[in-house]
């Protein structure tokens, strides 16, 4: 040993010093100092609720978002995107068609009426009657298109962006980038009245994105909120008993994460069980919608679809991020037998959206709610020709048409009164201004707050986003 250090006599205990004994005494006591700090962050991360309020890059227009979906694809020429020369060419060979995923034949005019609304003159068919009072609010995209005729990929495309591989969705991205303003709900809603549309609980999964950012799923075809949200009461456990049951759980759960390296599922499962907990409380409230007045019930309408309109104002005054509203299970505007079904279709969502806009307005949550309505793709401008197991020898309806289609937006950050782009004159693609599913979700970001290119999450070593390494670009004209 050093003589300079002889007055320091030799001690057992110093051989047998922990890693943590070690640190506080090496350099001084910095060691000490370092440990410290890194407790602090690991402790910080324990607690780190992943729903917490987040800014995004710049001032957002809008705060949440509610998207209708009107899942199997509505037809633009009988909706919002009026055709006259289908009706010079019913029954007549069109002079530019395209491949379609069915056989199609003639021109086939639209059997619904359209007529201009609001100050804008917005052309809309008797389908949206209700819907076209609100015309100088509307956003009209008639020149949005997609990538195949095919549900489950464009379903895909319109939700996560990616038509073949299982990516997060839009939905789950947004909470992901603003949280939630409301920790005792989800921050992200998906009601769908009769069971689910087609692909499922793909349409609002988070893939790679941790899982509290997933959509939960709500069936409104139930009128009581114990079935809307199954085991939303305990029945055999109070709320103390329960807070006890729960704090022993996530003790257990958290040595157990401490062994898993912070595994992600685990730390979701156990966020689930804490939001169960407290839900139980906030969205017995929240769904329950016969504590509004009659008259309000009466404005929504006695149905599944205006049922879930009136949930979902009522969850966007709890702080609700984003919220899906389907309009049945599997994909009820798939018409290729008889286009005339639109008209059921649109007596079930018209007047609910309606009233949803007009309560929107009245209550101040316009301004700060972003809305979307459309479907996965179009419908032909020529009539679906019947083939053997199908169509049932009916030539009424329309096959899906990915080459041109309308989406609307309203709300929050969007220029109202606006129509952009345009198909061609049978309504078969869009030429003028055309719109890609990937530029209407740079674009919805961008009313969010965010910049799409730099909005992203790492996974697997890469940096992934919504609008994918696709060229893209935010369509400002549709911009207030």
């Amino acid at each position: 040993m050093n003589s300079s250090f002889s007055h320091h006599a030799p001690n057992l205990e110093h051989a047998f010093l922990t890693r943590r004994e070690l640190l506080q005494r090496v350099g001084m006591g910095f060691g000490s100092v370092a440990l410290g700090s890194l407790f602090t962050q690991q402790a910080a991360a324990a607690t780190l609720d992943p729903m917490a309020v987040k800014r995004p890059h710049f001032e957002p227009k809008a705060k949440r978002v509610v998207h209708f979906f009107m899942n199997g694809g509505p037809s633009h020429v009988d909706t919002f995107d009026p055709k006259p020369m289908l009706d010079k060419y019913d029954g007549k060979p069109l002079p530019n068609v395209l491949k379609t995923e069915r056989p199609t034949g003639a021109g086939f005019k639209s059997p619904f009426k359209f007529t201009k609304r609001g100050e804008c003159g917005l052309e809309v068919s008797e389908v949206f009657e209700k819907t076209g009072a609100f015309a100088d609010d509307l956003c009209v995209i008639r020149s949005m298109y997609a990538d195949v005729p095919n549900h489950e990929p464009s379903l895909g495309l319109m939700n996560s962006g990616e038509g073949r591989l299982n990516r997060p969705t839009m939905g789950s991205w947004v909470t992901y980038g603003l949280g939630s303003e409301n920790q005792n709900l989800p921050g992200y809603i998906a009601m769908c009245p009769g069971g689910m549309p087609t692909r499922r609980t793909k349409n609002w999964q988070s893939a790679f994105l941790p899982s509290a950012y997933q959509g939960a799923y709500i069936n409104t075809e139930d009128t009581r909120v114990e079935k809307l949200v199954e085991f939303i009461k305990n029945g055999s456990l109070d709320l103390k008993q329960q807070r006890r049951q729960l704090d022993l759980l996530q003790e257990l759960n958290q040595r157990n994460l401490v062994q898993q390296d912070r595994d992600q599922q685990l730390e979701a499962r156990v966020q689930s069980y804490e939001l169960a907990y407290r839900m139980q409380m906030e969205a017995t409230d929240a769904f329950d919608i016969m504590k509004e007045p009659e008259s309000v019930r009466k404005m929504y309408g006695d149905h599944a679809f205006g049922r879930q309109c009136l949930i979902a104002r009522r969850l966007l005054e709890r702080g609700v991020r984003f919220i899906q509203l389907w309009t049945g299970a599997g994909q009820p505007w798939d018409n290729h037998d008889e286009i005339l079904e639109h008209r059921k279709l649109g007596q079930q969502t018209d007047g609910a959206m309606a009233a949803f806009m007009s309560d929107l307005k009245q209550r101040g949550l316009w301004d700060e709610t972003l809305m979307l309505w459309g479907g996965e793709f179009g419908r032909t401008p020529a009539v679906e020709l019947p083939t053997p197991g199908a169509n049932a020898g009916k030539q009424h309806g329309r096959d899906h048409n990915h080459y041109g289609f309308t989406m609307w937006m309203a709300g929050g950050g969007v220029r109202g009164g606006y129509t952009h782009g345009s198909t061609d004159e049978f309504g078969f693609q869009a030429t003028e201004n055309p719109v890609h599913v990937h530029d209407l979700h740079a674009t919805i970001l961008r009313i969010l707050g965010f910049d799409h290119e730099k909005f992203t999450y790492k996974y697997a070593g890469l940096d992934f986003r919504l609008t994918g390494v696709n060229e893209c670009k935010v369509v400002r004209e549709l911009l207030a």
